[in-house]
């Protein structure tokens, strides 16, 4: 399952960065309250903490003037409350996102996007062997805004659900 996931990421990644008039973003970002906290991706383990919230960082090209598409990556943390069995857990996700822009001005762009992909809940269990987990990520994003600093750089906020966050906040640098 992940080696096709890999290999069709890896496709969509050749043929975009094949795209006539194609630019490349990388995105930076934190984004609070993830799927990972709302939904039970720890096994099934009793007493876990809410994470601290999630790195983002991303790579987006241009297919069109108004969708891009590219690969990210999602990073978490949590422990389970204290005690003789205090325990942590580390979530890794990969997905592939695809944003459509569908509303500009000299401003602002508004977007929604989504992602699709694995996320790995690595489990650390105090006094026995870690494991790893894996689980369906995604991310959807109705409201997605996105403001220019300058020709290269922008600062954007999303509001959606998924792994990398309820509310998002970050950097885009144009390349």
């Amino acid at each position: 399952m992940l080696r096709k996931l890999l290999i069709s990421l890896a496709l969509i990644i050749a043929g975009a960065t094949a795209a006539n008039a194609q630019k490349t973003e990388l995105s930076f970002s934190y984004g609070a309250y993830t799927q990972m906290d709302a939904s039970d991706m720890h096994d099934g383990w009793k007493h876990v903490n809410n994470a601290w919230g999630a790195l983002n960082v991303g790579v987006n090209f241009r297919v069109t003037p108004n969708i891009w598409i590219g690969p990210s990556y999602t990073f978490s943390s949590t422990t389970t409350k204290g005690g003789p069995e205090h325990s942590s857990i580390a979530y890794h996700a990969v997905m592939l996102n695809g944003r459509y822009h569908y509303y500009r001005n000299s401003i602002v762009t508004l977007y929604g996007k989504l992602g699709l992909g694995v996320e790995f809940s690595h489990m650390q269990p105090r006094g026995d062997d870690s494991y790893t987990k894996s689980y369906c990520a995604f991310q959807i994003v109705p409201v997605g805004a996105e403001v220019g600093i300058n020709r290269s750089l922008s600062m954007f906020g999303e509001l959606g659900y998924g792994a990398q966050g309820l509310l998002q906040v970050g950097l885009k640098i144009r390349l």
